[in-house]
């Protein structure tokens, strides 16, 4: 996984605040993230961009509305397929993976 990509100092919402560091799993690796924040954004935090592959296309896909309605971000997350991934916040310990096709 490449480093760090999480704006830390921004010029107009300042300094970010410390939060809570959790560990969830992508594809069985570890990947720390901030308590809470969505899903789709620890794992672009981490330089992650696929998160679903297309069925027939077999194209990938990553965040696109960033509002949990168009499905670009869904993965297996913990079992449970067809989760958004943008708007379902991170715990301790989840297991995500790319979701290949429709559930």
């Amino acid at each position: 996984m490449s480093q760090s990509m999480r704006i830390t100092d921004h010029p107009i919402l300042g300094a970010d605040e410390p939060k809570k560091k959790v560990t969830i799993y992508y594809e069985g690796t570890p990947i720390e993230a901030n308590e809470g924040e969505p899903i789709a954004i620890a794992l672009a935090n981490a330089g992650i961009r696929t998160l679903y592959v297309t069925e027939k296309m077999n194209k990938p896909r990553g965040i696109f509305c960033g509002q949990g309605r168009c499905g670009s971000c869904r993965m297996i997350v913990d079992g449970v397929p067809d989760v958004k991934t943008c708007s379902t916040p991170v715990k301790d310990g989840m297991r995500v993976q790319v979701q290949h096709g429709l559930a």
